[in-house]
C-alpha cells in the first residue's frame, strides 16, 4: 500500500466524525492536501478543526516517513473535476472541459453537464469518456439565481 492509500485510511475516520466528505486527496513530495466538502459547504471552524484532528493522526501514525506540509481546504467554487463521483456531483453545473490531443471534435467545451456515469459525460450535445478528458473543472456564475440558491 503506497502513502496515499495509508494516508486516506487514517483521514476518512476522522471525517466521518466531522461530518464532512473527502472530496479529493493528493500525496505529491513533501505536501498531503486533503479536499473536504459537505452539503451547504464548509466554513473555516470546520477546515481548522478538521485539520487539527488530521495532523494529529497523521503525526501518531507517521506514514510519510518524511517532513511535509498538511493543507486542509474546501474545493472552492470552482473546482476541479477528476473522478466520476465528483462529475456525478456536478450535474446541473456549468463546466468546462478541455479534451485531450486525439479526442474527436472541439478541445474545449463549456455548458452544463447533464449525464455523469460510469463511462463518461455529456455536457450540452457533446458525449466525452472519462478517458478523453484532459482536464475539467466547474465555472462558477455570479449572480445567478440557481447558485445562490443551491449555496444557501
Amino acid at each position: 500500500m503506497g502513502a496515499t492509500e495509508t494516508v486516506r485510511d487514517i483521514v476518512l475516520p476522522i471525517l466521518s466524525t466531522h461530518e464532512v466528505d473527502l472530496y479529493d486527496m493528493d500525496v505529491q513530495g513533501p505536501l498531503v492536501r486533503v479536499v473536504v466538502d459537505r452539503s451547504g459547504g464548509v466554513d473555516l471552524e470546520v477546515l481548522s478543526s478538521v485539520t487539527r484532528a488530521v495532523s494529529r493522526a497523521l503525526d501518531a501514525a507517521d506514514p510519510i516517513g518524511h517532513r511535509y506540509t498538511l493543507e486542509v481546504t474546501s474545493p472552492g467554487l470552482e473546482r476541479q473535476l477528476r473522478t466520476p463521483e465528483q462529475f456525478a456531483r456536478a450535474v446541473g453545473e456549468t463546466v468546462k472541459v478541455k479534451t485531450k490531443p486525439d479526442a474527436e471534435g472541439e478541445r474545449r467545451v463549456e455548458g452544463v453537464l447533464s449525464v455523469a456515469d460510469g463511462e463518461g459525460i455529456t455536457v450540452g450535445e457533446r458525449t466525452i469518456a472519462y478517458h478523453e478528458i484532459e482536464r475539467a473543472r466547474t465555472v462558477f456564475e455570479w449572480g445567478t439565481e440557481k447558485k445562490r440558491e443551491r449555496r444557501s
